[in-house]
């Protein structure tokens, strides 16, 4: 989709809504019985959470209407713990599915951990209702059927905040990895489910999905050592938050910053905000929170971020306030930066990477900057860290999305195969 075609959908978007979402139950660790779970149980809001990280909290057998293809499988929605930024355990949801055919390429059948770009942070927006029909406003569907074609699983992780009275924290990377590994082991305990604990493991996301596919790989190795990962792709991403800001604050896809901004605030609450918002800006929370991608970038058009504060602040003036700890929000931000304090598992790297990375963007990327997906890349290659990279997609920000789907299968594929890559740093 061209942007002019893509700014032409975005007032139709507008008018999304969230439905309402039924009552609340404490998060249990106890092990389902059966896959029984009603939707009000997979997306209440926790009172508590106890478990371990990527066990199975309630389970619901669905169909994925929204994934093409007839495939034939068997999916489920998942509830399950996770980990946060903070090291606390919170609970997230996503999507399970399984070919039905049999595996015949040797060993157990891998699994691709998933992340979708970025769909909006309103309650109805979560992936795992988009694949089931109850919400469409999403462009993944085909990536997840190509996954399945191949005989791979899919392990999509809805990301952190979409349970209900939550919002999605976009964009907070370690939320963000922590929830698509752990949701790799979730898969391994649905009942009904056929995946067994020593099948390969690649990590895949666009955009949104990108940075969290990225920050999967950085946290693998100390968060998820059991978990067998042997690749991850990662394309169109926005590796450093400021560099991205900055070009997207008054412009066509003001909408993702306006996400970013609501989501941050919601992973720190202690961070100042709410207090800082004029009517305007009260406003701008709750279209965030109410609305899916195209209604926010619809919202948002043209839109910058000195016009929703009380003292007009920009940026810069944001990322310098501090909350009660002392820690400025610009420390905060600074923290979702990609290829920080990585290297191999020979390093003393803090994030230790052991397997091939294929990074991408196109050509006539017009979203994320060049020079923070370019410096991403740079990064991962100084690390010593195997790196594919391709930047000649004749496409630009979604359509990327679409036109790198074959290389990013056929990337994992020869992983799973056990076959090198080169790399091409």
């Amino acid at each position: 989709m061209k942007v002019r075609a893509l700014l032409s959908t975005l007032a139709a978007g507008a008018a999304l809504v969230a439905p309402a979402v039924a009552a609340v139950p404490q998060a249990s660790a106890a092990a389902p019985q059966g896959c029984t779970a009603s939707d009000g149980d997979i997306y209440a809001a926790p009172t508590a959470v106890t478990g371990n990280p990527g066990e199975l909290l309630s389970c619901r057998e669905v169909k994925l209407s929204n994934v093409p293809g007839d495939i034939p499988m068997k999916a489920w929605k998942v509830r399950y713990v996770s980990t946060d930024a903070k090291g606390a355990k919170n609970v997230v949801t996503g999507t399970v599915a399984i070919p039905t055919a049999p595996w015949t390429k040797g060993g157990s059948r891998p699994t691709v951990a998933f992340n979708p770009g970025t769909l909006g942070s309103g309650p109805q927006c979560a992936f795992s209702k988009q694949l089931a029909g109850q919400f469409v406003d999403m462009y993944e569907g085909g990536n997840v059927g190509l996954f399945l074609k191949a005989g791979y699983a899919v392990a999509a992780t809805d990301g952190v905040g979409y349970l209900q009275g939550q919002v999605h924290t976009y964009m907070v990377g370690a939320n963000a990895g922590h929830a698509l590994l752990d949701i790799v082991r979730t898969s391994r305990q649905v009942p009904g489910g056929s995946l067994q604990a020593d099948g390969k493991v690649g990590i895949s996301g666009y955009s949104e999905g990108g940075a969290a596919s990225l920050w999967g790989a950085q946290l693998a190795a100390s968060y998820a050592p059991e978990l067998n990962v042997v690749g991850a792709a990662a394309g169109g991403v926005p590796g450093d938050l400021k560099i991205t800001a900055k070009a997207l604050n008054g412009s066509a896809f003001a909408g993702f910053l306006a996400d970013a901004l609501v989501g941050l605030s919601a992973a720190y609450p202690e961070m100042p905000f709410n207090e800082l918002m004029n009517d305007q800006g009260k406003k701008a929370v709750a279209d965030v929170r109410s609305n899916c991608l195209y209604g926010t970038l619809a919202v948002f058009l043209g839109a910058r971020v000195e016009n929703f504060s009380k003292d007009k602040l920009t940026l810069e003036q944001i990322y310098a306030l501090k909350g009660p700890n002392g820690v400025t929000w610009g420390e905060v931000v600074d923290r979702q930066k990609l290829g920080v304090n990585i290297g191999t598992p020979a390093s003393a790297a803090q994030y230790k990477i052991g397997f091939p990375v294929f990074q991408y963007r196109g050509w006539l990327e017009e979203i994320i900057p060049h020079e923070t997906e370019d410096a991403t890349r740079a990064a991962y290659c100084k690390a010593g860290i195997n790196t594919t990279w391709k930047n000649t997609y004749p496409t630009e920000h979604l359509s990327t999305d679409w036109g790198a789907a074959g290389d990013v299968t056929n990337f994992l594929g020869e992983r799973f195969e056990g076959k090198p890559a080169k790399g091409n740093c």
